[in-house]
């Protein structure tokens, strides 16, 4: 009877994890999560310190999304690189959707203020989702062209 060690264990997956590793290691990668965990906290609390707390049907959504922001994007729900860069295509989507959350929440919540408050503050959630998605693209797709030279031809 023979085992088979997990995938976990295979050296590709060593190296993937290796590689994600290395792209929050740099300065850029830790700039991009620290500000998109401040701007999660901020969405989150964004209701009381723009002062639009009193639209319940906005306010709640925007603590909602500000908690899961700050959590997809800061690391605290995957303690390695892959599953927080693959948690940036959620925080993409986050940020899409709070930018248009003011006219599609039930209620008349569309102030001038909480309008300005979500545009600006979901267009800077979707910009770091997608650098975060891109820092660790990038790096992929540097290491496949690294592994297309070393292949011999035939």
């Amino acid at each position: 009877m023979t085992t088979h060690p997990t995938i976990e264990h295979h050296p590709d997956v060593a190296e993937m994890r290796a590689r994600f590793e290395q792209a929050t290691s740099t300065p850029r990668g830790q700039a991009v999560e620290a500000l998109a965990f401040l701007t999660g906290v901020y969405l989150a609390a964004s209701p009381w310190i723009a002062g639009f707390s009193g639209l319940t049907a906005l306010a709640v959504p925007n603590l909602i999304l500000g908690i899961a922001y700050a959590l997809c994007m800061g690391g605290l729900l995957g303690t390695a690189y892959e599953r927080t860069h693959a948690m940036a295509w959620c925080a993409v989507a986050i940020g899409a959707f709070t930018i248009v959350s003011p006219w599609l929440v039930a209620g008349s919540v569309d102030t001038t203020r909480s309008i300005w408050n979500n545009v600006i503050v979901g267009a800077v959630a979707l910009l770091l989702g997608v650098a975060m998605a891109a820092t660790g693209e990038r790096r992929a797709s540097a290491a496949r062209a690294r592994g297309r030279r070393r292949m011999p031809t035939a």
